[in-house]
């Protein structure tokens, strides 16, 4: 299936397109929130690993309904060596199909469902992760792109 197409900004206002990265392996993390504690070890893990992610070949991008600025701090606080995009609008998380009913302890709400979708050099999605494991995401994405 090909992958929806998209612009947004980046952490430091830049446009970014999809089309932007077509001849490369792409990662795109869907995350709920800059900052927060799941998030910022999902983000964390995809820091700690990024040399053996690239060495694969793969560019990692992050995608989340906060703004630019939030995603500057952030980034900044983290030292996160990828490129965070802001959806604050959240047309890109529905294309994507990641915003959905949600259920914590038994309580549903609405929210984003932290997804990943690996993206193969023609622009199509190869694989998509619906289970992230954020303390061990970057071992599943290489994991399924080693098959």
């Amino acid at each position: 299936m090909k992958a929806p197409a998209f612009t947004l900004k980046d952490q430091s206002g830049n446009k970014v397109s999809l089309k932007d990265f077509i001849g490369q392996k792409i990662v795109i993390f869907f995350y709920p929130e800059d900052d927060t504690p799941t998030c910022t070890v999902e983000a964390c893990n995809l820091r700690d690993n990024y040399g053996l992610l690239r060495n694969k070949g793969l560019t990692v991008i992050g995608i989340s309904p906060d703004d630019t600025e939030k995603h500057q701090k952030f980034q900044t606080k983290y030292q996160l060596p990828f490129t965070l995009l802001a959806d604050p609008e959240m047309k890109v998380i529905e294309k994507y199909g990641v915003w959905g009913e949600k259920n914590m302890y038994g309580r549903k709400y609405m929210g984003l469902k932290r997804t990943t979708f690996l993206i193969n050099e023609k622009g199509q999605i190869d694989h998509v992760i619906r289970k992230v494991d954020s303390k061990k995401h970057a071992e599943q994405i290489v994991k399924i792109w080693s098959l």
